[in-house]
């Protein structure tokens, strides 16, 4: 069993209610959400857009390994209504957003990624109040992000 630390972020449509069916999508794709934060409201972090975002964290328990996690979680932006992706730090205004941002294995330790396609723990954790926020608030044993 893995423990997952995921990151979430929408600034079109009814935002709450994006975040919140990502939620409900995680907990019938991968397994048990077991904590989600507080909901955030904050800038745009990166580009410039006339609309908020609002921002969640949430931690998921599942038998998943990372890849698959990250397969299934894009599947879940795309069920949602995304259509592109970030690339190479040119952000858009976006439906749904769902970061992996930690994987805990059986032992509790982190696991290390870094691949094209997936890199853990998230590299720019440090740089991202609406991130670092709602995470300290499930995850207070980590208390130095």
């Amino acid at each position: 069993m893995y423990i997952y630390y995921i990151g979430l972020g929408s600034n079109l449509g009814d935002t709450r209610a994006n975040l919140l069916r990502a939620v409900e999508l995680m907990n019938q794709r991968l397994g048990r959400v077991t904590a989600l934060s507080s909901l955030y409201e904050t800038e745009p972090w990166g580009f410039r857009s006339e609309h908020m975002f609002c921002n969640a964290a949430c931690r998921v328990e599942c038998p998943y390994a990372p890849q698959e996690v990250l397969d299934v979680t894009q599947q879940i932006e795309r069920d949602l209504g995304r259509t592109r992706k970030s690339v190479k730090g040119q952000y858009t205004d976006r439906v749904i957003d769902i970061d992996l941002l930690y994987c805990l294995d059986e032992a509790g330790q982190a696991v290390h990624i870094e691949s094209p396609a997936l890199c853990l723990p998230h590299p720019l954790i440090e740089q991202r109040p609406f991130v670092k926020q709602p995470l300290r608030e499930i995850w207070v044993e980590r208390v130095h992000f």
